[in-house]
């Protein structure tokens, strides 16, 4: 009878917790985007400030030396993907017309000829001189973003305080991580301590272990993506491979969004079935190397999340919470995951699970 109602009252506490989070979450969706990437800095950055601890650095030295790096690091990226992606978004807005040439003379004519569609009503050519119109407007990525934020004061105010609050809030929590992780520690009910620090144990291993690899994969995958592509002939093959890496946290998502984009692009640029064989060589490469050599050697079997359910948890966040939901997916459906296998070892292990049949319509005791 304990065992059950002990069992009972964490589950409810359990769901009690998640239901007010979704509803703090929910209420404060606005205002936790540059709280939840400074949270995330912080996290991703407390292992190697642990480490230069150990080395006997100070913790504020260290958390300076390791906001350096990640700092340094995601400028010299942006440094060096913005010119690129906006070179490859030029390629393509000027390629654009000679595609939508191509479909009009030779695709829509063969649809109405064999299927007997009638395409007449549909005007492709617009399509290119609109976004033609509108990029030449805007002048490239970096004017675009400065001319969306210069029409209004309040929003450039709003964007440059959430930029400016990253930096700020991940710094205070990464130096103080370790001391938030103690005070919530010592907070925690006597009877439940030992079960709630095991299960975070658990859940900050899967996490750790999805979040650092997860990104490790993704930048491998965009590089080998944008790298055969490329060396594939494919002008525009250095975005695509880019955003394909980007999206591959969701299971065969960039995998499929790339295999598709490139191959369409590539029969664009040079109408032959042939030059396929290239990008279904690159796609199958960077599928191997994920499965076997990626995933188990950066992330490896700890995140225990099936492929369904990473893109349930994906599109339900982004439908629930916005960009926020989508930024919580994973990580949420990670301690999901981790106090549904510890619910299903006490329901195995309880009285109620174990208690044998009698007869064939009573159970005993």
């Amino acid at each position: 009878m304990n065992d059950s109602a002990g069992m009972r009252g964490e589950v409810w506490l359990g769901l009690a917790v998640v239901l007010l989070a979704s509803w703090l979450v929910y209420l404060l969706a606005p205002i936790l985007t540059p709280f939840l990437v400074a949270a995330l800095f912080a996290y991703l950055g407390d292992p190697l400030a642990d480490r230069l601890e150990r080395w006997r650095l100070p913790r504020t030295l260290a958390v300076v030396v390791v906001f350096v790096l990640m700092g340094g690091a995601l400028l010299l990226a942006l440094l060096l993907l913005v010119p690129v992606l906006e070179n490859q978004l030029n390629v393509l807005v000027h390629a654009l017309p000679g595609y939508v040439a191509w479909l009009n003379a030779h695709l829509l004519p063969w649809v109405q000829q064999h299927l007997g569609v009638d395409m007449s009503a549909l005007n492709l050519q617009a399509l290119p001189d609109l976004i033609t119109a509108h990029w030449r407007q805007a002048g490239g990525i970096a004017a675009r973003v400065v001319d969306t934020l210069s029409r209004s004061g309040l929003a450039l105010l709003g964007w440059l305080a959430n930029l400016l609050l990253i930096p700020v809030v991940g710094f205070y929590l990464l130096r103080d991580w370790d001391r938030l992780v103690a005070y919530l520690h010592e907070l925690l009910p006597l009877r439940f301590r030992d079960t709630t620090v095991t299960l975070t144990r658990e859940a900050d291993e899967r996490l750790g272990a999805f979040l650092r690899g997860q990104f490790a994969v993704m930048l491998a995958l965009g590089t080998v993506y944008a790298v055969g592509l490329w060396l594939a002939g494919l002008k525009v093959g250095i975005l695509i491979g880019i955003v394909a890496g980007l999206v591959s946290f969701v299971p065969y998502l960039g995998f499929a969004f790339g295999i598709v984009s490139a191959a369409i692009a590539m029969f664009f640029q040079t109408h032959e079935l042939l030059a396929l064989w290239p990008i279904v060589l690159v796609f199958g490469v960077g599928q191997i190397l994920e499965s076997a050599v990626f995933t188990p050697l950066l992330v490896g079997d700890r995140i225990g999340l099936h492929p369904v359910a990473v893109i349930f948890a994906v599109l339900a966040g982004g439908q629930l919470f916005g960009f926020v939901g989508v930024l919580l997916a994973l990580p949420v459906a990670a301690v999901l995951a981790v106090l549904l296998r510890h619910a299903h070892r006490r329901y195995r292990n309880s009285r109620f699970f174990r208690r044998p049949r009698t007869d064939a319509g009573k159970f005993d005791g």
